[in-house]
């Protein structure tokens, strides 16, 4: 792991960039790095009986749980607030995120892996990875790595494995539970038990005790 200054992790939907870089973020939040987790995508009713004032609570709802998220992972968030069927095209978002990137000095960038089952974390991983291989072709000191997510586990092989202490992995959970979503408020998947349980199987494939989060390296060219 580097020593990063400027660590951007970026989600296509609230929740998946806490739950792919949040232990990342943790650490370099610690060690006095700046850190951020981005949403491309929001939320939204899909009751065609909701109201508009039902509408607008939701999304109200939706971000206070990122902004507390944030706040117990000591991290600042930003919500990009797309609708899913509202996105820019690839090429135009491509350069919409390099331009924030650069503007932000990022030199650490987590995201979604290429082998996913949901569009938008492809679009996502699409337009991260490429953002970052423009950055660095201008010679810009940036790495890229592949967060572990439920939904974008084909071809997923880790590079790097980051410990987690107890205290870490508690406060990790603790960020994580600041979701309705997370809680069993919005479906059945076991979200607590999926990731506890990699925790410590990641730790295990480490040859270590305790838990642990998986990486992956992005493909990138490194002339040096």
């Amino acid at each position: 792991m580097g020593d990063y200054k400027r660590v951007i992790c970026i989600g296509a939907h609230p929740l998946d960039a806490e739950i792919m870089g949040g232990p990342m973020l943790l650490r370099y939040a610690a060690r006095h790095a700046h850190c951020t987790l981005v949403h491309v995508t929001k939320g939204r009713l899909t009751d065609p009986k909701a109201t508009e004032e039902q509408k607008e609570e939701y999304d109200l709802a939706l971000h206070r749980e990122i902004a507390a998220a944030a706040a117990a992972l000591d991290c600042d968030c930003y919500a990009m607030d797309y609708l899913s069927g509202e996105l820019p095209e690839t090429g135009k978002f491509i350069s919409l995120l390099a331009d924030y990137l650069r503007e932000q000095k990022a030199d650490c960038v987590i995201t979604h892996a290429r082998g996913t089952l949901h569009p938008r974390h492809y679009y996502t991983y699409e337009a991260v990875t490429e953002a970052v291989r423009l950055l660095r072709r201008e010679g810009r000191k940036i790495q890229l790595f592949y967060g572990e997510n439920c939904e974008d586990l084909a071809g997923f092989t880790p590079t790097v494995y980051l410990s987690m202490t107890r205290e870490e992995l508690d406060q990790w959970f603790a960020g994580l539970r600041k979701y309705r979503i997370f809680n069993g408020g919005v479906n059945d998947m076991p979200y607590f038990e999926y990731y506890h349980s990699m925790a410590l199987i990641r730790s295990v494939e480490a040859g270590e005790h305790g838990f642990a989060k998986a990486y992956m390296h992005g493909a990138l060219i490194d002339s040096e």
